[in-house]
């Protein structure tokens, strides 16, 4: 057999190298209302992992998931295990405390997880969908919430901005970097975080070839919601035609059927640890 010639051989070891330190990643889909029993094995031939409410999704009075833990994991299904949280305004118009009202929510959360069969441990995002600096009263809300869900052996976790926005002459900040900054300061249990960054770039828009989870601008994102349902016309220019004419992300195969769909990447085929 010839020898290869040293040059060839070292791109050769170079570009294995290069190939080695790519990380894997894997692609899920959310969204509020379940996709139905049948639609699973098509949505399982392009997704690793599926967003699953705990509690009523915003703005529902009923929560479609319930029960199905089973038969999503039966599919091979991966889970980010996801709890609605209260909008500033929401707290602000509640009758007790914003603390008091993370609590609760937590213990709520909490509850339903371990009714569904979800194992100890398992990280429950609370849907935070606010963009910006914390509020005090968001602040308080939210760290009483993942305070309390840690004090239950499940494991905190916050669905919040990626997005950079204003604050102050020059100055920007994200709902993730401010929600680390607090937790680094106030020596709080870790939040895992799961963000939305739907601006074409970084993001590529709504495609099953997902972005590297690392180009989304939150480098200790553990998920990255790259497309949402419907675009935001602001963000998504770049990559308009990637999304349906009315503005929606659907599921790519038609044997799945007119779903609309957020698109997530991160770097475990089951983000929550759910199964």
């Amino acid at each position: 057999m010839p020898r290869l010639p040293r040059s060839i051989l070292a791109l050769v070891i170079l570009s294995l190298a290069a190939h080695a330190q790519i990380p894997k990643t894997y692609i899920g889909f959310d969204r509020n209302v379940y996709p139905g029993d049948t639609a699973l094995p098509a949505l399982r031939r392009h997704f690793d992992f599926t967003s699953f409410w705990l509690t009523n999704p915003p703005g529902s009075n009923r929560n479609t998931w319930t029960g199905k833990r089973a038969i999503l994991a039966a599919q091979g299904f991966g889970f980010l295990a996801l709890a609605n949280g209260r909008t500033e305004s929401q707290i602000k118009a509640g009758l007790t405390t914003p603390a008091a009202q993370g609590q609760k929510d937590a213990t709520t959360a909490a509850a339903s997880a371990q009714r569904e069969g979800f194992p100890p441990h398992t990280l429950i995002f609370l849907d935070q969908e606010e963009g910006g600096r914390l509020t005090p009263e968001q602040s308080d809300y939210l760290f009483a919430w993942t305070e309390t869900l840690a004090a239950t052996g499940f494991r905190p976790g916050t669905y919040i901005s990626g997005q950079p926005v204003p604050d102050g002459p020059g100055q920007t900040i994200t709902t993730a970097q401010d929600i680390q900054q607090q937790v680094a300061a106030r020596h709080l249990h870790p939040i895992t975080l799961w963000v939305y960054q739907d601006t074409c770039p970084p993001s590529n828009g709504c495609v099953l070839t997902p972005p590297p989870l690392a180009s989304s601008g939150t480098p200790s994102a553990e998920v990255w919601q790259y497309a949402q349902s419907p675009r935001r016309r602001a963000n998504t220019a770049a990559c308009a035609k990637t999304y349906a004419p009315d503005n929606n992300c659907y599921a790519p195969d038609p044997a799945i059927g007119h779903l609309i769909l957020d698109l997530n990447v991160a770097a475990t085929p089951d983000p929550s640890h759910g199964r």
